[in-house]
């Protein structure tokens, strides 16, 4: 089984699909079955079952998934130490994170880590859910909870707060809020209740609001619901610097949470990847700092 041969098996196990790995291949589904078949019958073992649902190992399969983990993790390994530690980072990072982190805090953060490392080319995947590191979704993600569950490592980046906030102009134009009690009065912007992929996320509940009439599964909607007067929301401060017309209300709901930075277990023994985590923690926290002061 050579290096080839485990690339095209890993891609399999992780996307669950030919076609999903063939996209990572760069190789046409027909292709990567193809090559399936012939891995199996130089194995004499099936490693994959079909069924309307994907492609998932069978017990030879997983078998060989951590022989295979191990071989990539010694093949990127050796790339590293051919690079040299000295040298500026270099290569593809993908970080998943949910979109808030990734609206208003990675863009400026990544574009001065990729300014000092020209070599280096980083992917955002912006998604409202949780990421399957163990199927290399994303390289590393950025979590509002911390995982219990699973073989990653867990880096604390950053305390946020978040505040209740709405526009000048609806303000101006509906009853004054001066309790909790008067959010009853008013229309309420959050998350699709059914759609928050994580408890950190439910903010209204925490603040007893249960009835949204405008809701979204995504931060940046809500925001721009609020720019434009459409009601009260959660706003988190750090992206209240880029919306203005946004005024602070009952500050004593201010909200705290925290980012954590989410890896698989065996990327600790990669060094581009440890320094890029090192360069982005020190990054995102000190930005977070600094949209806080300005908020």
């Amino acid at each position: 089984m050579d290096w080839d041969d485990l690339k095209l098996f890993l891609a399999v196990a992780r996307a669950e699909s030919l076609s999903g790995a063939g996209k990572v291949l760069r190789l046409d589904p027909a292709t990567v079955g193809r090559r399936v078949a012939r891995l199996e019958e130089a194995l004499a073992a099936r490693l994959f079952v079909k069924s309307p649902q994907g492609y998932s190992l069978t017990e030879e399969g997983a078998r060989i998934l951590s022989h295979a983990e191990k071989a990539e993790q010694a093949v990127t390994g050796a790339a590293e130490e051919l690079r040299g530690q000295g040298q500026g980072l270099t290569g593809q990072i993908r970080i998943g994170a949910p979109d808030g982190c990734a609206n208003y805090l990675l863009p400026q953060v990544l574009a001065r880590i990729c300014d000092a490392n020209p070599g280096l080319e980083v992917q955002i995947v912006a998604l409202p859910r949780v990421f399957n590191l163990s199927k290399r979704e994303a390289d590393m993600a950025v979590a509002v909870s911390r995982p219990s569950t699973g073989r990653l490592t867990v880096q604390k980046l950053a305390d946020y707060s978040l505040s209740l906030a709405a526009a000048r102009d609806y303000l101006a134009q509906h009853p004054p809020i001066r309790s909790p009690e008067d959010l009853r009065n008013h229309r309420i912007i959050g998350y699709i209740s059914d759609m928050i992929f994580d408890k950190e996320l439910d903010y209204l509940g925490q603040l007893g609001l249960d009835q949204v009439p405008l809701a979204s599964n995504s931060v940046s909607v809500q925001l721009n619901w609020l720019r434009h007067g459409a009601g009260v929301g959660v706003v988190h401060d750090f992206a209240r610097p880029s919306a203005p017309e946004l005024v602070r209300i009952l500050p004593e709901l201010q909200l705290s949470r925290s980012f954590w930075l989410i890896r698989h277990a065996d990327d600790g023994r990669v060094t581009r990847l440890n320094r890029f985590a090192d360069q982005l923690s020190a990054g995102l926290r000190k930005e977070v700092l600094r949209l806080e002061a300005a908020a």
